[in-house]
């Protein structure tokens, strides 16, 4: 029976043969799913794929600018001229 940190259905089971003939259960987290637009739902270039915690720093886990990581160019280009004729 596997440890207990490999029973969840969160991992991936690999059947890997090994040189010795044996086959055995490689277990590995999934990818996460690549981050997204919230007001278009397009994939946000710029931001990375991989889990927030495998990646170094703040600034390596999404652009550094207004809504960064969260809207993409075209929807805050958007935004900012809804939001300036609201103003006026």
């Amino acid at each position: 029976m596997p440890s207990p940190r490999y029973r969840s259905r969160s991992m991936i089971r690999r059947k890997v043969r090994t040189p010795g003939g044996k086959l055995v259960t490689h277990y590995s987290r999934r990818k996460a799913n690549k981050p997204v637009c919230a007001s278009c739902g397009a994939h946000l270039p710029g931001s990375w794929s991989q889990s927030t915690s495998n990646l170094k720093s703040k600034t390596q886990r999404r652009p550094e600018r207004p809504y960064g990581g969260y809207l993409c160019s075209k929807c805050l280009k958007l935004f900012y001229k809804s939001s300036v004729r609201g103003s006026e």
